[in-house]
């Protein structure tokens, strides 16, 4: 399935008016030159443990069938020992995915391939090169620090790009696990048990931003606060994402996608309509 198909609006048109930056190129560039992905890579060698079908395979696993499905080249897998649940990934020449083991213990299998389907997602959608312009721009100190200074303005471009852009590998995760657990992947990540988030309503989650969105149009200070509010988080608020992700997915578009695409529901893998049963894993269709 090519990104096109699920890319959100949003996302494809701040990526568009990001470009359009006057002296985007140089920055890049220069901070490219310094040789950030070799510094990366080299970390991810020395620190974490790299998945492969040798090593740590449950986990490994889940990568293939998403890259399949998302029609690109599989980046390098790491498993980061970390307390805190996170997944990212960097580099646009050398990719990598990381999740850390605080994430694989907190979600449950399905949540879990949605979120290596959501990073999967960025890879994509080609956000890798302005998604990690903007990781090192918001951690840039020292040497970076005269950048840092003269890049304040494109910092705050990439914050609302990366925002929308969040939305889109939504769609990606939601394509891959369905809308139901995108949601609770999402809400899990937000920092929420699953002795909750199994309960959640995820039609009034989702009305949650329509009230938001209202309340940021009854007035130009309030839209003001909530824009400050904003400004620097590289994510959208929850129900947000999730009122935004449940919108594609009752779509044409989404089913219509999901129509073209069938997968089996076991490995996620695409499968031919006239199967009954997956030539993948066997499961029963």
């Amino acid at each position: 399935m090519h990104y096109t198909e699920f890319i959100h609006p949003e996302d494809a048109a701040a990526l568009k008016a990001l470009k359009a930056i006057p002296m985007l190129s140089t920055i890049i560039k220069k901070v490219m030159d310094v040789g950030i992905e070799q510094l990366q890579t080299g970390l991810n060698m020395a620190s974490k443990v790299k998945l492969t079908p040798t090593q740590l395979p449950r986990l490994y696993n889940i990568l293939p069938p998403i890259c399949e499905r998302l029609e690109i080249k599989e980046p390098e897998f790491y498993l980061e020992m970390n307390p805190m649940p996170n997944a990212y990934a960097f580099g646009d020449t050398q990719t990598a995915i990381t999740i850390t083991s605080a994430l694989v213990d907190m979600m449950s299998e399905e949540e879990l391939v949605g979120v290596v389907a959501h990073e999967c997602g960025h890879i994509a959608c080609r956000h890798m090169l302005y998604h990690t312009l903007a990781q090192v721009i918001a951690n840039a100190s020292g040497m970076f620090e005269t950048l840092s200074k003269l890049a304040i303005p494109i910092h705050y471009a990439l914050m609302y790009w990366q925002r929308k852009s969040e939305l889109s590998c939504d769609r990606a995760a939601a394509y891959i696990v369905g809308p139901q657990t995108t949601a609770s992947m999402l809400a899990r990540l937000a920092g929420g048990p699953k002795s909750i988030t199994s309960e959640l309503n995820l039609v009034e989650l989702a009305e949650q931003a329509d009230l938001y969105d209202a309340f940021c149009k009854s007035g130009l200070w309030n839209k003001t606060l909530q824009t400050y509010a904003v400004m620097d988080q590289d994510h959208p608020f929850t129900s947000v994402r999730v009122r935004e992700m449940l919108k594609w997915t009752k779509s044409e578009e989404y089913q219509t996608m999901t129509r073209n695409h069938p997968v089996c529901p076991g490995c996620h893998r695409a499968i031919d309509s006239s199967w009954k049963f997956c030539q993948h894993c066997g499961r029963k269709l």
